[in-house]
């Protein structure tokens, strides 16, 4: 029909009509077709096979300088909970956590085997603790850290910024905290409020996987090969009665990080996949040309 001397056409949709202008029309047609242009991009074995190869090509070498910058991280590892037990207790670990009249001191000698250049990263490892358990999450109790006092104490700023700034309160103060019957881990200074108890809010920020490690501090100078490092702590947490484990890490740094050998691992092992491939459909290509 036409509409003040203008054409219009119509396309019915179901129960409704929608009027379209005949510039239109086309365009609607295509589209409801399916007959807009596309990319169609036609897959030759000249084309498969160049995209494998140079996938292989980037792929190795990123592989390789990732593995290096791993490999470069120099660490020191100190599995403690087994050694920090009296001989008497051996057959005991249960026993011996539990009985608060008991000593939990122990040292610890580390041997640095290679040089170590500063900042030096001390962290407290736990293996097989599930600390992303809604049961451990859903335990946090806040009434253990209230209280208010004015006071202010430097830190070394290894907790986020964001959890000491928005999560941990300036004013709050841990009085109440392990006040309970259950004991175990570090107690915390009732005189220090919260946004600077930074060993509390690096344990708080929940781990997601079971094997995991909390930074402890720094290490501001070099060390040297053979050097020995003298750790005294307190064997207080209780990973004895899940079968957890519990280390001591010293550990260099690179520009992508700790040690994890697994992203160069990964980025080899896809590039060689992709070379592989690309041998094959040579092959193929070589054996049946069409």
């Amino acid at each position: 029909m036409d509409v003040d001397g203008e054409g219009v056409s119509a396309v019915a949709t179901g129960d409704r009509t929608i009027p379209m202008h005949p510039g239109r029309h086309e365009a609607f047609h295509q589209f409801t077709q399916q007959k807009l242009p596309a990319c169609k991009p036609v897959l030759t074995p000249a084309w498969v096979i160049s995209i494998f190869l140079l996938m292989g090509t980037i792929f190795i070498p990123i592989g390789l300088v990732t593995l290096h910058a791993s490999q470069s991280v120099v660490e020191v590892v100190d599995r403690y909970d087994i050694e920090c037990i009296p001989e008497a207790f051996k057959s005991n670990k249960l026993g011996y956590i539990k009985d608060s009249s008991i000593p939990k001191n122990c040292s610890r000698f580390l041997k640095v085997y290679k040089r170590m250049k500063a900042p030096i990263y001390i962290y407290y490892q736990l293996d097989n603790y599930y600390q992303n358990h809604r049961r451990y999450v859903k335990s946090r109790n806040d009434q253990q850290l209230l209280h208010g006092l004015k006071y202010n104490v430097n830190r070394k700023n290894i907790a986020w910024k964001s959890d000491r700034d928005h999560k941990f309160g300036k004013h709050v103060y841990p009085f109440n905290f392990q006040n309970g019957t259950l004991i175990g881990g570090g107690m915390l200074d009732p005189r220090i409020h919260l946004s600077d108890q930074e060993d509390l809010i690096v344990w708080m920020r929940t781990a997601a996987l079971p094997t995991f490690r909390k930074l402890y501090g720094r290490i501001e100078e070099d060390l040297n090969a053979d050097d020995v490092i003298v750790v005294n702590l307190m064997n207080n947490y209780n990973t004895y009665s899940f079968g957890g484990k519990k280390k001591l890490v010293l550990s260099t740094s690179s520009w992508l990080g700790g040690k994890n050998d697994f992203l160069g691992v990964a980025y080899i092992s896809v590039g060689s996949s992709c070379i592989f491939v690309c041998f094959v459909f040579i092959l193929l290509h070589m054996k049946n040309r069409r």
